[in-house]
């Protein structure tokens, strides 16, 4: 499948971090998503009930990681990924979670992952 349907730089208020002082605030963490959908049904009918609705995936999104507690982004990471195979029946994603600032002199650090088949 070459279709793709992007949501980047989704910016959320979460607690994450090893720290003891990091356990105390809430930092941003960004997502930057890349999700395989066959958008061709959605095309033809311009209905939203046939894609892949990005409003609703990102509201998921928000609410979860708002409401999550995680020492790792790769932890939060794999949990995001997750509800999106998973309730979202999307076959495949690239999924980027960033956590501006975590290292003195750095911009960002990230992980990337891929999960699900690429059909």
């Amino acid at each position: 499948m070459k279709d793709r349907v992007l949501i980047e730089g989704l910016e959320v208020r979460t607690v994450i971090g090893i720290y003891d002082w990091e356990r105390e605030i809430r930092q941003t963490v960004r997502l930057d998503l890349e999700m395989a959908w066959d958008i061709s049904a959605a095309a033809q009918s311009d209905d939203i009930s046939d894609t892949l609705d990005y409003k609703s995936v990102s509201k998921r999104l928000i609410s979860f990681v708002e409401a999550s507690s995680f020492g790792l982004i790769e932890s939060l990471a794999e949990h995001c990924a997750g509800i999106i195979l998973n309730e979202f029946h999307v076959s495949w994603l690239r999924l980027k979670m960033s956590k501006p600032g975590a290292v003195r002199g750095s911009e960002n650090v990230a992980v990337l992952i891929e999960r699900g088949t690429l059909a």
